[in-house]
């Protein structure tokens, strides 16, 4: 980076990221399970697998809300040459770093339905599904204090990394108009043309 500047990831969007293929993992493997009796019966199994993603999607939603609120407080403003990563780039980087344990963990919830039908599937889903809410909850906090939480690119790992992991030390801000993702990760909506 030129002059010191640092290379700033999105925090909502790198918690986002895993959201969409495990929740759509999750539902194909869920669906394969109806269609397997397995070892307990489909009618233990969808009781388990919905116990299971609401378990699931409660954990991962509010696992480390204390660390990303104490990032948050200490929140420097981003320089001006410092360099924001789109929001295709982030994901790209997490989802190409995270490949190998989205496909084992997609593998085992597929055999998961030969011992419980649906659970392994419910459980990946709620997984998703709590990063979602996660996310979402972090874009409310980031409209609420009209700022954007950014975390240093070198900070996460070469997996895409965990924004509130060890090495991060806090978190730099931006206006909520900087950047390509809106509060919360989401792509921004463009207002339509009259």
């Amino acid at each position: 980076m030129a002059r010191g500047g640092q290379g700033l990831a999105r925090v909502a969007v790198v918690v986002r990221a895993g959201a969409a293929p495990l929740w759509w993992a999750g539902v194909f493997a869920a669906g394969v399970g109806v269609l397997v009796p397995g070892l307990t019966g489909r009618r233990i199994g969808v009781m388990a697998g919905a116990a299971l993603f609401i378990i699931a999607a409660a954990v991962v939603a509010y696992r480390r809300r204390r660390r990303y609120t104490d990032l948050a407080r200490g929140t420097a403003r981003a320089g001006k040459h410092d360099v924001l990563q789109d929001r295709a780039v982030t994901v790209r980087n997490w989802r190409h770093g995270h490949r190998w344990w989205l496909l084992l963990a997609w593998l085992a919830a597929l055999a998961a339905n030969f011992a419980v039908p649906v659970a392994g599937g419910a459980l990946l889903a709620g997984t998703g599904a709590g990063l979602r809410l996660k996310a979402a909850w972090l874009g409310r906090r980031e409209r609420d204090g009209d700022a954007l939480l950014w975390v240093r690119v070198d900070w996460l790992d070469a997996r895409g990394g965990r924004p509130a992991g060890k090495p991060v030390k806090a978190y730099r801000g931006t206006g909520v108009a900087a950047g390509d993702a809106a509060p919360g990760g989401a792509r921004r909506r463009t207002a339509a043309l009259v």
